[in-house]
């Protein structure tokens, strides 16, 4: 079933009972979230707060990196970070851990810091407007790194083997 979307006038799918839109979902996250601006959350970092840039690897190099961030990819995040977690890293010391995530424009952050609070890291929080504003302000960074010739040329993995 769907209905005349009244913004754009083209037909859109009904959504199902009790569905949240991603606007709706962002918006219930960030009213969790102690946000921090760019120069804060720089600030939380210099104190000891975890920084940790969720970005995966190929946006980090086009756009560049924060030094000392901790980068753990987005898919991979709530599993390296919750403390009970067979599979957390060694900086995942504890509930009371202050947890900054960064993400490019601040949107991603958000749903994963309120993920971090999910799993008890009441402290999590996020950078508004990701690294796009932590550039902006001037705070340290590095990069971007221009691509080797040799990841551009490089053959894929399977290349050379028997299909079967």
């Amino acid at each position: 079933m769907s209905h005349i979307d009244s913004t754009t006038g083209c037909r859109a799918p009904v959504p199902p009972p009790g569905s949240r839109g991603i606007a709706e979902i962002l918006a219930a996250a960030r009213v969790r979230l102690d946000r921090f601006d760019p120069e804060r959350a720089h600030l939380a970092y210099r104190a000891g707060a975890l920084l940790v840039d969720i970005r995966p690897a190929a946006q980090r190099a086009a756009h560049g990196t924060v030094p000392g961030a901790l980068a753990i990819e987005r898919n991979v995040l709530e599993w390296r970070l919750d403390p009970r977690c067979p599979a957390r890293l060694p900086q995942a010391t504890g509930y009371d851990l202050p947890v900054v995530v960064l993400c490019q424009e601040g949107y991603t952050s958000s749903l994963a810091a309120a993920s971090l609070q999910d799993l008890g890291l009441h402290r999590a929080t996020d950078v508004i407007g990701g690294f796009a504003a932590w550039q902006v302000a001037g705070l340290p960074a590095l990069g971007p790194t221009a691509p080797t010739a040799t990841s551009i040329l490089a053959p894929p993995a399977t290349a050379g083997r028997a299909s079967r």
